[in-house]
């Protein structure tokens, strides 16, 4: 149970609260995913996807813990020396990632936006990685694998991680065109995660 409420304040902090703010401060929806075929609108369906996913996981473990052998258990790595691991990662993951939000202020979207200017974050967390909210969602994923390792939660590390690799791909080729040199001098500083 504790488990469910943490992913739950997890989503309202960074994804409902977040958003929130951001259209209350500036009118603009942050979530910006494209509705076209394409890859950033593909990625967009998928991030969805592993997020009901993770819920439905959850979720099954909180509440329906019968049901729990269906997600293919990984019995052999159940310790509770990992699974405090996984919950250091949990709490690491929420602090990085409101912080790397709050840095970005009026400049964090969910997805590219090509509609409304934004700003360059270039300090604090973004001075050590270019995507600490991203690296904060991979350290969250691994935590939750700890904690339940089962095979879902290996497959939500697995497609996240190429869902992340690919949104970042798509992000760096957007801030290419829209920073310039600025944007490439950036990338020679700083590392894509740390």
């Amino acid at each position: 149970m504790i488990l469910f409420i943490y992913f739950l304040v997890y989503f309202l902090l960074v994804f409902v609260i977040r958003s929130l703010l951001l259209w209350k401060n500036t009118g603009i929806n942050p979530i910006t995913f494209s509705k076209k075929d394409d890859a950033h609108g593909f990625n967009g369906k998928v991030f969805k996807w592993l997020m009901f996913m993770e819920f439905i996981v959850i979720g099954i473990y909180a509440f329906k813990n019968d049901w729990y052998d269906y997600l293919l258990p990984f019995w052999y790595l159940e310790n509770p020396v990992a699974s405090k691991i996984g919950w250091v990662f949990l709490i690491v993951s929420i602090i990085v990632v409101w912080i790397a939000q709050t840095q970005m202020a009026n400049s964090w979207r969910i997805g590219i936006d090509d509609q409304n200017k934004t700003e360059l974050i270039t300090t604090g967390l973004f001075s050590i990685s270019r995507n600490p909210i991203f690296l904060g969602i991979i350290i969250a994923n691994v935590g939750l694998f700890l904690v339940i390792p089962n095979a879902f939660t290996l497959l939500i590390i697995s497609l996240s991680t190429l869902s992340i690799n690919t949104q970042i791909r798509l992000e760096e080729d957007f801030l290419k065109r829209e920073f310039g040199n600025y944007y490439e001098e950036y990338l020679k500083k700083i590392r894509r995660w740390i």
